[in-house]
């Protein structure tokens, strides 16, 4: 990288996570942050799940190993992964649950161009079509898709009512939404543990661009699944596997920050200073599933 160029992403990260005043949009973020992950052999920027894991690339693999089962992906699916990233649990799931096709949907221009690549380079691009293109005005066929699924994504849609509505949309009758996602936790605790949670979620919601009208917690969530036609609904709280296991990983391999950004070193390392139950006292992480009704609302029914 020239010195000007390195110039100009060391004051792009200086203005996002210092200046109180200045915030990105989502394309923004990942624009800035690009190949800079904390994995070693992928390119994933989820936070992993750690029920069994011990490593961060295992556990960013389990996580979208934990989504596309709960979606129950296989050879006969036509699915829909909304804000892949750099492609890395599409290519997961194409070698290993095997859906017959996944179409994939994200703004950021820089990572739908490096994720063809990759997946061209394994010879997976006639299973996997990614595309630029947003989750809540989706380029997709009302009930063409089985599944639709979204990895640590959908926080920052605005709304995630819209792309509940358009998930529905897209699916056919019978098809499965599933998600992993990050919501705020339930208020509890006296005053300290209040203000706790108050800045922990503040932060993470103001840097990383979500909006204010995802902010509501599970029962909230399970409601706004309803009201958008989808049944069988389950909104699991997963966090215990996801912040505590990740932050003590963190802790124990400090030289895995060192993939970052120099300038997203500091804020992670102050934070491990921290416990793992302060830093995260305001965030919950959801694994939620739904099915659209094979029975429409006001469709016929068969005498």
């Amino acid at each position: 990288m020239l010195p000007s160029n390195r110039l100009r992403e060391s004051l792009g990260y200086l203005n996002w996570l210092y200046n109180p005043f200045h915030g990105l949009d989502a394309a923004g973020i990942y624009d800035l942050l690009a190949t800079s992950a904390a994995t070693e052999r992928g390119l994933y920027l989820n936070l992993g799940y750690w029920r069994e894991a011990t490593d961060l690339d295992a556990a960013s693999d389990a996580l979208a190993m934990l989504v596309g089962e709960t979606a129950r992906l296989g050879p006969a699916d036509s699915v829909l992964d909304c804000g892949f990233g750099f492609g890395d649990q599409d290519i997961l799931w194409a070698q290993t649950l095997k859906p017959g096709r996944i179409v994939g949907l994200n703004i950021t221009a820089s990572q739908v161009e490096l994720a063809r690549r990759r997946v061209a380079q394994l010879g997976l691009h006639e299973q996997i079509d990614l595309r630029q293109g947003s989750a809540t005005d989706m380029p997709i066929e009302s009930a063409s898709v089985d599944k639709v699924v979204a990895v640590e994504c959908a926080f920052h849609f605005r709304t995630r009512e819209a792309f509940f509505r358009e998930a529905w949309r897209v699916l056919r009758p019978g098809g499965r939404l599933v998600l992993a996602d990050i919501i705020p936790a339930p208020r509890i605790g006296g005053f300290p543990a209040r203000l706790e949670h108050r800045v922990s979620w503040r932060l993470v919601a103001g840097k990383f661009a979500i909006p204010p009208e995802n902010a509501y917690t599970k029962p909230t969530y399970h409601a706004k699944l309803a009201m958008s036609g989808f049944e069988q609904i389950r909104v699991e709280s997963i966090r215990e596997h996801v912040y505590a296991p990740l932050h003590h990983f963190l802790a124990e391999h400090p030289q895995t920050l060192d993939r970052l950004h120099p300038m997203a070193r500091l804020p992670a390392k102050l934070a491990l200073r921290l416990e793992a139950t302060s830093v995260y006292r305001g965030l919950d992480y959801v694994l939620a599933s739904a099915v659209k009704p094979q029975q429409l609302p006001g469709a016929s029914r068969r005498p």
